[in-house]
């Protein structure tokens, strides 16, 4: 007979540790201590995590389709030309299969919950960068090309997203000197949750605002020549909205803040969240793709040459950094003095028996 798998049992608010709690979220939480199978069938039952895993691990491979798309069907080893747009991409499947991974083993423990959310944190950040390698190459208005603006734009980008990700894996515990022994009660998450949550709001909202400066320019504020008005623009404006839509839903925790418990399966803010920045990224890519195909005549012409170290070269320093601030933060949860003092104890009292 063909034995019956054992779905892992769900709890309410108040049967899980503090850390693992949702604002207005009332019900349907996974054991903080699950074990990774555990984690992985949870995704084949309702729970409050189900939706946030599959809203972003199946646009994966529809972001990954289209990056292969690109490598079989264009000559990215040797058109320079695509090499943006190939980091572009990568990174579109980079970040949501960090949150997918992030919302699948969070609940393995504490520690396992804060470091998955510090590679998701560096996978957005590797994500705002690879927006901006595309827009600096593509989507820069006719008249900013060859600006002083446009020289320093993906520099600074590099820079936003090391600080994205310090700032954001700072929001979850404070700075690593600073962690207490109690990995349940540590800043900011359980003591300061407000100003954690408003850390990482700035923490990716101004990388986005820095990185979308050229199309602010573009779409609302250009008048006459040189503003680069094409069939792009309409894309780059359903992005735009969706893009703030996205934000909105992030910060406010609509629609379950109005309803507790309402929403904590099905329709809360989260996975509302995961939708419109997926849809929006979709218009993105379509946008930046457009705006590839149309302008490369104008821009093989005046815009620089694009360079292995400008794309290639910008993304593993912005990769590798982060990772460094990643195992910075992440380092401490794998040491406890409490642990080490209890080990200590244990061993002295063998000793002298």
């Amino acid at each position: 007979m063909l034995s019956v798998v054992k779905l892992p049992p769900v709890f309410s608010v108040h049967q899980v540790p503090k850390a693992f709690q949702e604002d207005s979220i009332i019900s349907g939480y996974r054991h903080p201590r699950s074990s990774a199978t555990d984690c992985i069938l949870s995704l084949f039952q309702l729970t409050n995590e189900t939706l946030n895993v599959w809203t972003h691990f199946l646009p994966t491979w529809y972001f990954l389709y289209t990056l292969l798309s690109v490598v079989f069907m264009q000559y990215v080893w040797t058109d320079a030309y695509t090499w943006p747009l190939l980091i572009f991409l990568f990174s579109c499947c980079m970040y949501p299969l960090a949150s997918s991974c992030a919302h699948t083993f969070s609940t393995m423990s504490t520690r396992s919950r804060h470091i998955c959310y510090f590679f998701d944190y560096g996978a957005l950040s590797l994500y705002s960068l690879g927006s901006a390698l595309a827009y600096s190459e593509y989507v820069m208005p006719d008249t900013w090309v060859n600006s002083t603006f446009h020289i320093y734009y993906v520099p600074v980008a590099v820079f936003n997203s090391v600080i994205s990700t310090a700032m954001a894996c700072y929001s979850r515990l404070g700075f690593p000197p600073h962690y207490n022994t109690d990995t349940e009660n540590r800043f900011a998450e359980c003591k300061r949750p407000r100003f954690g949550k408003v850390l990482r709001i700035l923490a990716f909202s101004y990388p986005y605002l820095f990185d979308n400066i050229p199309l602010f320019y573009r779409i609302f504020l250009c008048v006459g020549e040189g503003c680069t008005a094409n069939e792009a623009n309409s894309l780059h404006v359903y992005h735009i909205f969706l893009a703030f839509l996205t934000g909105f839903l992030f910060a406010t925790h609509l629609p379950e803040r109005l309803a507790p418990g309402r929403f904590d399966l099905i329709g809360h803010s989260h996975q509302l969240f995961h939708v419109c920045g997926v849809i929006a990224t979709h218009f993105q890519m379509q946008a930046i793709q457009m705006d590839m195909a149309v302008r490369r005549p104008w821009l093989r012409v005046h815009a620089p040459e694009i360079t292995f170290r400008g794309t290639h070269g910008a993304t593993m320093l912005s990769i590798v950094i982060s990772l460094g601030i990643i195992c910075f933060f992440s380092y401490p949860l794998f040491y406890s003095p409490v642990r080490g003092k209890a080990t200590r104890k244990r061993s002295s009292a063998a000793k002298k028996n």
